[in-house]
């Protein structure tokens, strides 16, 4: 297994994170204000200093319950009378669970929820002094020519004008990132699809939108100002221009893990296929069924590398380690007041 970025290269010799960004280091103590975390309150390198694999999914409950499968999975022990931390409770904004060297971390929905959170948690990687992390992102999306319940690794990320890369307005001036992710990784992920699997996993260019109604072409928003012959044109376009799917998140995800040299992968389930239709009309167990596909494929990958390194059966949770008790009060001030 290969964990060779192809793309890439932008950390320490020993495989830690590097900043692109000098003012860090000046600085007496980074907040990272909505992880309610702090460089000066916490102990950063105690509590992660052993992660490799940062998971990232849209909802709290989704991600909390992602920690509680991998932790099965993996054989991680919980110490007698302790439960599963919330890390980031205190922030209201984001929720994070440690499961030994796996971070499974909410990331909310669309492009600035999932670009806010990104920042803080490269950040958290250099604080904690991470080596080689693997970022995945596991969600959901909208098939373009694919049934409901089909499993897609993205290739690359696009955005609703195929464009290979997240524009970001800085300073009054637009610049442009590519938006590209592991080659390696996507390999590695598609050649563990079990045969066996009774759904299809395929691989495939993922366009990401601003917008759930109107940016994705849908006829059912509060408004619509193009015709259904217009959104199948538009539709079956960009099918076959090789986008395999539609989500929120990807351009962001792609373009900021790429950017700060960190190997990452987006796995999704379709939950329709937009070419016939707007609404997701699969029943609640159905679709409870289709999100946990994404997530066996990431565990089984994360539990391939832990069995090759001969690390299952973990012991110990991330529990908080304070640094200053002072400084950890106010972190935790900081991210309740910080909107």
């Amino acid at each position: 297994m290969s964990f060779d970025n192809d793309e890439l290269r932008d950390e320490y010799p020993d495989g830690t994170v590097r900043l692109r960004n000098p003012n860090i280091e000046l600085m007496d103590q980074d907040i990272l204000y909505h992880l309610a975390l702090g460089s000066g309150s916490h102990d950063l390198v105690e509590m992660f200093g052993d992660v490799k694999f940062v998971c990232m999914g849209g909802t709290p409950k989704r991600m909390e319950q992602f920690a509680y499968t991998i932790m099965a999975e993996i054989g991680h022990k919980l110490p007698c009378g302790t439960t599963l931390q919330d890390i980031s409770q205190f922030s209201y904004r984001y929720s994070m669970y440690k499961v030994g060297p796996v971070l499974s971390i909410s990331h909310g929905m669309g492009i600035p929820s999932v670009g806010i959170l990104l920042h803080e948690v490269i950040k958290l990687m250099y604080h904690a002094k991470v080596r080689d992390p693997v970022f995945f992102r596991i969600g959901t999306c909208g098939g373009i020519g694919y049934e409901g319940g089909t499993v897609i690794i993205s290739e690359e990320a696009v955005d609703g004008a195929l464009k290979n890369a997240l524009e970001l307005t800085v300073l009054g001036k637009t610049i442009q990132r590519p938006a590209k992710l592991d080659r390696r990784l996507v390999r590695e992920l598609k050649g563990l699809a079990d045969p066996e699997d009774p759904y299809d996993t395929i691989t495939g260019k993922t366009m990401c939108t601003y917008d759930f109604y109107e940016g994705q072409g849908r006829l059912d928003g509060a408004f619509c100002d193009f015709t259904e012959s217009d959104k199948m044109e538009y539709l079956e376009g960009i099918h076959k221009a090789g986008v395999v799917n539609i989500e929120m998140e990807s351009l962001a995800f792609a373009a900021l893990t790429h950017h700060a040299g960190i190997k990452a992968a987006v796995i999704c389930v379709t939950l329709l296929d937009r070419l016939k239709g707007d609404q997701v009309l699969a029943p609640k167990e159905v679709l409870d069924e289709w999100q946990q596909r994404p997530t066996k494929l990431v565990c089984r990958f994360i539990k391939r590398y832990l069995q090759m390194k001969g690390r299952l059966s973990l012991e110990g949770h991330g529990s908080i380690a304070v640094k200053s008790p002072r400084r950890f009060k106010l972190v935790q001030q900081e991210s309740e007041n910080y909107d």
